[in-house]
């Protein structure tokens, strides 16, 4: 039987460690992922209540100020996920390179739903490779980090670093295709588009990525644990745990 293309509805048993991978060097895909994707899920919590943020972010192999994989982000002082991550610093981040748009369904309210292609368009293979053709390639996984998240002292060296360098990672061509795909249109062609820019009162927060999990496309599950450099000679072989 041929492997449906189709993601699962539920993933494999999971509820403990899954398929550990222990290593040096955060997995190749989440690499790819936190390189890729513009925009993370960040989770908070506080007094049983959990909130979840679509947030930009910046993701860096190392810093000056930290050896460790890190992402960046801001946030308003006079926010939820402020006052949840002050009184509760654990969080955990969703990426994933997963396309959100929905194919055409056989659910038999298919037409009161906007926004998406009637199932005649996708019935011939080559409308459907049409329709694929540049999200195929995308869709594989999405990855869970948890860690601690950290505020940064206001006014500091690392924060007007990692602020600037936020800045960088989120400041886009002029010829952005906006998220709704379509191209920004500007009144006066010899205009620029105003500069992005950060208030001055925003609280930078980072987190520290050691640990996750992956999620694959086909159900699977792997948990992923990152050590430090000096641990490398350490039980591991080529960087893995033996």
């Amino acid at each position: 039987m041929a492997e449906s293309l189709n993601p699962p509805l539920s993933y494999e048993a999971s509820a403990t460690t899954t398929h550990p991978h222990v290593a040096t060097s955060l997995p190749s895909e989440v690499v790819s992922c936190l390189k890729n994707s513009r925009f993370l899920h960040l989770a908070t919590c506080d007094d049983k209540t959990p909130h979840i943020s679509l947030m930009s972010y910046t993701y860096l192999p190392s810093t000056p100020f930290d050896p460790r994989p890190t992402i960046i982000m801001t946030t308003n002082p006079a926010s939820r996920k402020t006052n949840h991550l002050l009184s509760n610093p654990r969080v955990s981040l969703l990426v994933h390179d997963w396309v959100s748009h929905r194919p055409p369904t056989r659910a038999p309210t298919q037409g009161e739903r906007d926004g998406s292609p009637p199932p005649a368009a996708t019935r011939s293979s080559l409308a459907s490779l049409l329709l694929n053709l540049n999200t195929s390639a995308l869709s594989s996984i999405s990855t869970t980090i948890t860690g601690e998240a950290q505020f940064l002292e206001s006014g500091s060296e690392e924060e007007s670093w990692c602020k600037a360098r936020h800045l960088e990672n989120n400041t886009f061509e002029e010829e952005e295709i906006n998220l709704f795909g379509q191209q920004q249109q500007q009144q006066d062609p010899n205009a620029r588009r105003p500069s992005v820019s950060i208030d001055t009162d925003v609280r930078v927060v980072t987190v520290r990525v050691t640990e996750g999990r992956i999620a694959d496309w086909k159900g699977g599950v792997r948990d992923w644990v990152l050590l430090p450099a000096e641990q490398q000679d350490s039980g591991l072989v080529n960087g893995v745990a033996s």
